[in-house]
């Protein structure tokens, strides 16, 4: 499986203005959680991936990406 990780350090809650992957604006408070993904393991992330299916990526595979973020913004987050 490939990596993923968080740096917690940098977390913070910040005022942006940004475009998202789907290209529609962000703008307002946000918390900014930096993912970590190796160089050396980006194609094997990109190779798990399929844009055009509605199933993609795995159940197992979106569960790693997104405990990675949550347990790094439940570690981090103070209301």
């Amino acid at each position: 499986m490939p990596a993923i990780h968080v740096d917690i350090e940098v977390i913070a809650t910040q005022s942006i203005a940004a475009t998202d992957t789907d290209g529609s604006s962000i703008d307002g408070e946000a918390v900014v959680v930096p993912v970590l993904i190796p160089t050396d393991e980006a194609a094997a992330w990109l190779a798990l991936y399929d844009p055009a299916s509605s199933t993609s990526p795995s159940a197992a595979n979106s569960r790693i990406i997104a405990r990675a973020v949550l347990n790094a913004l439940a570690a981090t987050w103070t209301p």
